[in-house]
């Protein structure tokens, strides 16, 4: 039986490909929702820093030593950065934390306390005092009650007036706004209080919206958070199809654990409501695996929830057998390579072990995208078939070595080792240059070599990452390689045998200048020649100096300082 490529064995001075597939499909995919909405976003970012989800509360009672802040680090920058409202620079690529100026309304608290005071001097004019407490404030910084069976908010009496008023607050702030990043915020914020206020239809129009902005800013982080609280709305409405499957898209393993760990507590909120206990205990430890001691907000929801499930099951059994990834997302699962040993031949079996595509092939590869290449007795050219068997693809096309389908295109030689084009199932050729070698498409774009350099090209063959690269090595911090681009946009290069970042525009984020480099959820990890362990922002900016002598502390402090900063749902 053939046997897949391995993405996490993809070195950056990989051989050229040959005949076996370019890769396997993409690791933790989360592709965005395709509901159609009632407006259209903008469409692109403004140039400006993106707005932060969660605006923390309150700031750190002890002051703190800020001799440890080296000039010329992120935290030096402060010295000079410019008011921006509700945050700039540092990590707020994901829209996980925002960086501003010491003192301005939005620094992290989590961060003043080592954070250099501004030099005495003029200061830039205050922004006009807002009318009353910002909405967003108030949501972050309220104490919700949970009904101990149905596992939802509760209110009653004055918290009603209270979050209406909220709604009215939110609905004038987004009259002042027409950027992407800051309606999809605004709009899903909405959506939550609505849902809670239990008024559906709104919340579900506002939630529709808020994904279509986020997914127009391309911010893995945005679009996830957007997704869950449409599904908190959906799960409401008993949609529950549709609910269980924006959760689990949400839930990429590219996320910070803490907001993973929120997601899948709402996910198993979800599977609470349609009977499903055993699935929903699945997701309320995963949760508590996440977090452990670190969250006793979420352990305490959790807990609750997990005594819920318990006299439910005590009543009622504990339900259907949990659903997988794939069952969940309802993606169908393909016919197998299977081999025939009467016929020596290859096929394709279902489930219950039953041929569907019968055993006449010399060699065939999995099926990836809905198809698959197969190789007859006699001939050494691949042809393509769909899962019912029906050839797409004839073996007179002439194609030597192929690579499995991505995004509905494939890379192909007719020489087997070089010369690689890219084409779609009809075999029309999309991208005619004849490249040395090749990685298949993730998110729209694959990294390609010409001669001795590395670099990346869209699906229509413009070149996005110039030809300057010794090979990409995107790690991730739980110990995957990619081929090319995270689900975030970001791939690691490799130059001299030095490691830096780019993003899918080809813009340098990071100089190829460490010796080790990886993508964390909200960061990048760095290691000098000595192995100490630091830390860079989403600009490539020093946020943790390279003193730690594991991965682990440098991780561990990352984590205290992004103490407290998950987003309501």
């Amino acid at each position: 039986m053939p046997a897949e490529a391995p993405i996490s064995a993809a070195p950056v001075s990989a051989a050229p490909v040959s005949s076996a597939p370019v890769s396997s499909a993409p690791v933790s995919a989360a592709p965005v929702s395709a509901a159609p909405v009632s407006s259209a976003p903008v469409s692109a970012a403004p140039a400006g820093p993106a707005p932060h989800d969660h605006v923390p509360a309150g700031l750190p009672s002890a002051a703190a030593d800020t001799s440890a802040v080296a000039q010329g680090t992120a935290m030096g920058s402060y010295r000079s950065a410019a008011l921006t409202g509700a945050g700039v620079d540092g990590l707020q690529a994901t829209g996980y934390l925002p960086i501003v100026r010491p003192g301005a309304d939005g620094f992290p608290p989590e961060l003043a306390a080592i954070a250099p005071q501004s030099p005495p001097g003029p200061r830039a004019a205050e922004p006009a005092e807002p009318a009353g407490p910002d909405p967003e404030q108030i949501l972050a910084s309220y104490v919700w009650r949970f009904d101990p069976d149905t596992l939802r908010e509760q209110i009653e009496g004055a918290e009603i007036d209270k979050l209406n008023e909220v709604r009215d607050q939110l609905t004038a702030k987004l009259n002042g706004v027409a950027d992407n990043p800051t309606r999809a915020r605004l709009l899903s914020l909405r959506a939550v209080v609505s849902r809670i206020l239990n008024d559906l239809p709104k919340a579900f129009a506002d939630g529709k919206l808020a994904l279509a902005h986020a997914e127009a800013t391309g911010e893995l982080r945005r679009i996830a958070i957007a997704q869950a609280r449409l599904a908190h709305v959906l799960q409401w409405r008993e949609e529950f199809e549709e609910a269980d499957r924006l959760f689990t898209l949400a839930n990429s393993s590219e996320l910070p654990d803490r907001l993973r760990a929120t997601m899948h507590q709402h996910a198993g909120k979800c599977a609470y409501d349609q009977g499903r206990y055993m699935e929903a205990c699945n997701h309320f430890e995963r949760a508590l695996d996440l977090r452990k001691e670190e969250d006793p907000e979420l352990i305490a929801q959790t807990e609750l929830a997990l005594d819920a499930v318990f006299r439910r099951v005590a009543e009622k059994g504990w339900g259907p057998y949990p659903r997988t990834r794939d069952e969940t997302l309802q993606i169908r699962k393909p016919p197998s390579p299977a081999f025939d040993e009467q016929t020596q031949r290859w096929g394709y079996i279902e489930r219950d072990g039953n041929f569907v595509i019968g055993p006449g092939y010399l060699d065939v590869q999995p099926f990836r995208d809905g198809v698959a290449w197969v190789q007859r007795q006699g001939s050494e050219n691949w042809e393509l078939i769909d899962d019912t068997g029906r050839v797409l693809i004839e073996p007179p096309a002439g194609y030597i070595g192929v690579g499995s389908f991505s995004d509905g295109i494939a890379w192909v030689s007719r020489d087997g080792t070089t010369r690689w084009i890219a084409i779609d199932k009809a075999n029309t050729v999309l991208i005619s240059t004849g490249y040395d070698d090749v990685r298949p498409f993730r998110r729209g774009v694959a990294a390609v070599r010409r001669g001795p350099h590395w670099g990346a090209v869209d699906g229509v063959g413009r070149v996005v990452v110039s030809f300057q690269y010794d090979g990409f090595a995107t790690a991730l911090l739980d110990g995957r390689y990619i081929d090319g681009f995270s689900d975030e946009g970001l791939a690691v290069v490799s130059l001299d045998g030095r490691k830096g970042v780019v993003d899918r525009s080809g813009r340098v984020l990071v100089p190829p200048i460490h010796h080790t480099l990886m993508i964390h959820p909200v960061a990048f990890l760095i290691a000098d020649d000595a192995q100490r362990w630091g830390a860079l922002d989403r600009r490539g900016r020093t946020v943790i100096e390279a003193t730690f002598p594991s991965r682990t502390g440098v991780t561990d402090e990352i984590d205290r300082l992004l103490a407290d900063t998950r987003p309501v749902m």
